[in-house]
């Protein structure tokens, strides 16, 4: 079985960080794994509290991924401290991390500030390099490229910008009003643009942590960049369709809209004969 590795916050909620990459994983068919870089307590309406991991603990969590099931795609998304973008940033290299997606993860939809303002400088210098894509939304890719983007043009210019100066593919997703729906990848010197539907759905909560994902798994599966984009966006709007509703705030999406078979049965609406 393809695997894959999710280094990122927990969401005590559910709906964002470890808990929606596992689930995303699971979904587009990999074995997942995780390191955990921090607790949050958080919900639907915002986040209370972020207490993190020690640097020694994320590079124990580390060592027992790569020593025993060496995953074969990594996500990276929440790591709010500096020393301990270090550390990912170390371990990877040491392990010859392959198919690495970094999700630059600045701030929470609630907005929440979710890396420290110093540590931005430790986050492009030691992990962009290693990426093999970058994901970020309009206002990460403003502060990675330094421009500020207000059209499809600026999102070219600075998608070909972060790509020029670090050496890594650009997913810049285009959900923060300025197209729409649509994600502009920039591979190799060469642009395109992913067209995607305007899903009239207020839960948003996890979007980005689970494009991030839905694109680790399934270059852990063998698809191509371009293959892996396309197949994750393709899930995310299906999550999003399926309209899931709960909590009082930004509400979290249905990871698992596709799941079938007996154990995914609900007990009100279908029987089960024990004595199989």
């Amino acid at each position: 079985m393809n695997t894959a590795l999710t280094i990122a916050g927990s969401d005590s909620s559910g709906g964002a960080g470890i808990q929606a990459d596992i689930k995303t994983m699971t979904m587009n068919g990999v074995y997942a794994m995780s390191a955990i870089t921090s607790l949050t307590a958080q919900n639907t309406m915002g986040v209370t509290g972020i207490f993190n991991v020690t640097p020694e603990f994320l590079a124990r969590e580390l060592d027992a991924v790569f020593a025993d099931i060496f995953p074969g795609a990594v996500k990276i998304g929440m790591v709010s401290e500096a020393v301990l973008i270090d550390v990912v940033g170390e371990k990877l290299q040491q392990y010859g991390a392959r198919h690495i997606v970094l999700d630059p993860v600045m701030i929470a939809t609630s907005g929440a500030r979710l890396l420290a303002e110093e540590a931005v400088a430790v986050l492009v210098d030691k992990l962009l390099p290693l990426a093999e894509l970058v994901t970020p939304n309009i206002p990460e890719a403003e502060v990675l490229s330094g421009c500020t983007i207000k059209s499809k043009d600026d999102m070219e210019r600075a998608a070909a910008g972060i790509a020029d100066r670090y050496g890594c593919q650009v997913l810049l997703k285009g959900g923060h009003s300025v197209s729409d729906a649509d994600d502009f990848l920039y591979e190799q010197g060469k642009g395109r643009w992913f067209k995607g539907e305007r899903i009239d759905n207020p839960n948003t909560h996890g979007t980005g942590c689970t494009l991030s994902s839905a694109i680790a798994a399934n270059l852990a599966k063998g698809y191509s960049l371009e293959d892996s984009v396309c197949r994750a966006k393709e899930y995310l709007s299906g999550a999003l369709s399926a309209m899931l509703d709960l909590g009082a705030g930004s509400g979290p999406l249905n990871h698992a809209f596709d799941l079938r078979g007996k154990f995914a049965a609900d007990s009100r609406t279908e029987s089960f004969d024990k004595g199989n």
